[in-house]
């Protein structure tokens, strides 16, 4: 299915196609890998929307970017909540280790690090949303552990798409 059918149907869901503007966000990203503006002229275009109500709503939720992101998207929390638990001294060890500022990614694609706002879980202060999953009660350790464990997943990943794609 095109991402314009995909769009088409999750827009019939909605009596007013202005509604179903983010999740045919969610849709393009998913194909797109980010939302540059052509795609989200397309998707304004498929859903017969202004397309500054796509842009506004692309811009201001942090789900959703528009410029390539890493393999993994480190999300940290610096609201109150996290920030009162140390989240700085976190980012500032997550920026020493990854050798990248926050809004950077690293040179091999695997990390994009950023701040978010807020992740509505204080009460798992600090917190870190990798995709779609959430790391709380964070320390120098845990971190350096997720890390490890997102290493060795992007490595076991590679592995196995280079072990199919010989055959084997």
């Amino acid at each position: 299915m095109t991402m314009r059918e995909k769009i088409e149907e999750a827009a019939a869901r909605y009596p007013d196609q202005r509604s179903a503007i983010m999740p045919a966000l969610l849709i393009a990203q998913s194909e797109h890998g980010h939302l540059p503006g052509p795609v989200l002229e397309e998707v304004a275009d498929i859903l017969g929307v202004e397309r500054i109500w796509v842009y506004e709503l692309a811009t201001f939720y942090t789900l959703f970017h528009t410029t390539p992101v890493g393999q993994f998207h480190l999300q940290l929390c610096d609201n109150v909540s996290c920030m009162l638990r140390r989240s700085e001294d976190l980012l500032t060890h997550l920026e020493q280790t990854l050798g990248i500022k926050k809004g950077e990614t690293t040179s091999d694609r695997l990390f994009t690090l950023s701040t978010v706002e807020c992740l509505g879980a204080c009460e798992m202060a600090p917190v870190m949303q990798v995709g779609d999953n959430y790391h709380g009660h964070l320390d120098i350790a845990r971190i350096d552990l997720l890390l490890e464990r997102l290493r060795t997943q992007a490595s076991t990943a590679a592995d196995l798409a280079a072990a199919t794609s010989l055959g084997e």
